[in-house]
């Protein structure tokens, strides 16, 4: 779990190369992977949907064009990052704290994260907040990177503690920009363990896809 001045800090420094980043770190799969959520999301068929650490918004646009007459409203407690998401294209957006959420309970049918989880300060705190804001019989889906648990387990450790910090520092000019993301990957729960976590606090059926081999996943669960 992170410390929230550090994480918003570092995502204010290096806002304006965030989406350039992730594309090159990632080769371009984590397009991919939004696809996919949105295409789960798009089969339960949502009235209205809160994207929270929407960031630069791509995992909320990329929902806005599968679901044109949904309500997407995304969320970030991150202004650099949020102004972002608002000039790209998402519609409603709004500063917020994702552990104390502005909403009334079961304001939403559906509540996305996406690589926002595992930097909050507050595992079990923010998904009881994000079941609150859902209605009852609602879903969930959080989407973030995993520890692959075949072959490519340790390979992919070396490229996250010795390739993926350097890199990242050099496209954003923040030369610490990435170095936590290793170690804050490695304690994230993951596979049974997250959905161990979200059975803990009070959701129901949660399951997991893996994607890539193991080097992300993406959790459901209802409400």
């Amino acid at each position: 779990m992170q410390d929230p001045k550090f994480v918003q800090q570092l995502f204010s420094k290096i806002a304006d190369r965030y989406v350039v980043t992730n594309r090159v770190l990632s080769l371009g799969v984590d397009i991919l992977w939004r696809h996919q959520v949105s295409r789960l999301v798009a089969g339960w068929r949502p009235e209205s949907l809160l994207d929270v650490a929407t960031g630069t918004g791509d995992l909320a646009l990329e929902i806005q064009r599968y679901l044109p007459n949904t309500r997407v409203v995304g969320s970030d407690f991150c202004q650099e990052m949020l102004s972002h998401a608002t000039e790209r294209g998402v519609k409603e957006t709004l500063v917020a704290d994702a552990l104390n959420l502005p909403f009334e309970s079961d304001s939403f049918d559906v509540l996305t994260v996406a690589f926002g989880l595992r930097n909050m300060a507050d595992y079990p705190a923010a998904l009881q907040e994000m079941k609150r804001v859902v209605r009852p019989g609602g879903h969930v889906l959080i989407l973030d990177f995993s520890l692959p648990t075949n072959v490519l387990r340790g390979p992919y450790r070396w490229y996250l503690h010795n390739v993926l910090p350097r890199l990242a520092g050099f496209l954003t000019g923040e030369n610490n920009a990435y170095k936590y993301l290793g170690e804050s990957i490695e304690a994230f729960p993951s596979g049974e363990g997250m959905e161990s976590l979200l059975h803990e606090q009070g959701f129901k059926n949660a399951q997991t896809v893996s994607l890539s081999l193991g080097i992300a996943s993406i959790y459901t669960a209802e409400c």
